[in-house]
């Protein structure tokens, strides 16, 4: 049996058709009654074009960039979003230089740019040590942009219709369905693993505007980070991280518990932090426990079964240390739907039916995964050390991590350098 086969067969069994089958039972029973309405030769050339639709299954960054990705080369596609509405709600998240080529692939970047400051520096502040050390962010810019701006730019420029919760079930799927990914279960990837840390994040509007510099702070005390960026002249984003305790999991979904426990552990910082994390919009507040898929199963894991493929943190979730998650999201968008584009492009010269098609996505994906697979290992691995590092790990295991960051990451900057090349 060819792989498609094998792929039908089990989505009475696997997760996956489980979740599709919610999601799509009241479009499929329109898409018949529209059929049935229908004379045979339009019903024939729409069932041949749904048969190219791509699904995308997430509307979170990484979703939905494929699919504006794949808009902007004539590549149609659907996105299905579990939840009701965009997940527009959230604090803020930072995209570093090789974030923004790719947001220029897309033709958002000029657009972005007007509702974020660009940052000078990054700036590390040891409070019961009394050092401070700056650093560059090196080449390129870097900014911070809220979560809901990115998210609804990317959702305006798509074409109507595009995001949806029924769609009829078709071969070509893209999992950019976050951490707990439906997908990546059903391409039996190793689940992601845990830091030992939480993070606490939030935005704190300032409507009279504030005077922080345009930079990123970090300020540590007793294992405590408390990190603000500056997003634009009356907007700051903050997080809180701690070792993970028991009591985060009774915080998690209640935003007013969540700011009352973090107020006790900043005890000691400066006031302006401690008025920061009380002025902040509690609908933004969010309390979670950070989780990386190892390097080892990002070099070892197999992202592809047939023709269906994950990207963004379905494919490669990373801790927060090197600000990477978002932007590797971005570049997965770019080389993905180039890739398709390549590939289909061959298809549409030669007019093949379905059955090629699905062959040529199965070559782009192969294609997409070779060209991705270690530039993400490098970023998990860099990410995985750093984390060990900030950590509460044993000194031995510091030692080591701090012997390999030399060895393998000289310039720690390198990761922004990255150009994931034209759409």
């Amino acid at each position: 049996m060819d792989e498609q086969f094998q792929l039908r067969k089990q989505r009475d069994l696997d997760p996956l058709s489980i979740f599709y089958r919610s999601q799509v039972h009241s479009q499929r029973e329109r898409e018949r009654k529209r059929e049935r309405e229908m004379d045979g030769r339009e019903a024939k050339a729409e069932e041949e074009e749904e048969e190219r639709e791509i699904v995308i299954v997430g509307g979170g960054i990484c979703g939905l960039a494929t699919a504006l990705a794949l808009h902007r080369k004539g590549v149609r596609s659907v996105v299905l979003e579990r939840s009701e509405t965009l997940r527009a709600t959230g604090a803020a998240i930072g995209i570093l230089a090789n974030g923004w080529l790719a947001l220029h692939q897309l033709g958002l970047a000029s657009l972005l740019r007007q509702s974020s400051l660009p940052l000078q520096r990054a700036r590390e502040v040891w409070l019961d040590k009394g050092s401070t050390k700056e650093t560059s962010f090196g080449h390129g810019e870097t900014r911070c942009l809220k979560w809901s701006d990115l998210i609804n730019t990317l959702a305006d420029a798509l074409p109507p219709h595009t995001i949806h919760f029924g769609c009829q079930i078709v071969g070509v799927l893209i999992g950019c369905d976050g951490t707990n990914s439906v997908v990546a279960d059903f391409l039996e990837l190793k689940p992601p693993k845990a830091f030992p840390l939480s993070v606490v994040r939030g935005l704190t509007k300032y409507p009279s505007g504030h005077a922080f510099a345009h930079e990123f702070v970090r300020m540590r005390r007793n294992n405590i980070m408390v990190g603000r960026i500056p997003i634009d002249d009356k907007s700051v984003h903050w997080m809180v991280g701690q070792q993970s305790t028991p009591k985060d999991a009774r915080a998690l979904q209640n935003p007013d518990l969540i700011r009352q426990s973090t107020l006790p552990l900043i005890d000691g910082f400066p006031p302006e932090i401690q008025q920061m994390i009380e002025d902040s919009d509690v609908e933004s507040l969010s309390l979670t426990r950070l989780r990386y898929r190892a390097p080892w199963d990002l070099l070892l894991g197999k992202f592809r079964k047939g023709t269906v493929t994950v990207a963004g943190d379905a494919m490669h979730v990373m801790g927060p240390f090197l600000g990477q998650g978002g932007s590797a999201g971005l570049e997965d968008a770019i080389v993905l739907a180039r890739c398709l584009y390549q590939k289909l492009s061959e298809v549409n010269q030669i007019q093949s039916r379905s059955q090629m098609m699905m062959h040529k996505v199965g070559e782009a994906m192969d294609q997409y995964v070779k060209e991705r697979r270690m530039r993400v290992v490098r970023l998990s691995m860099q990410t995985y050390l750093t984390g060990l590092l900030v950590g509460p790990s044993s000194m031995l295991v510091k030692l080591a991590s701090i012997v390999l960051m030399v060895i393998f990451f000289q310039n720690q900057n390198d990761h922004s350098r990255y150009d994931c090349g034209l759409l």
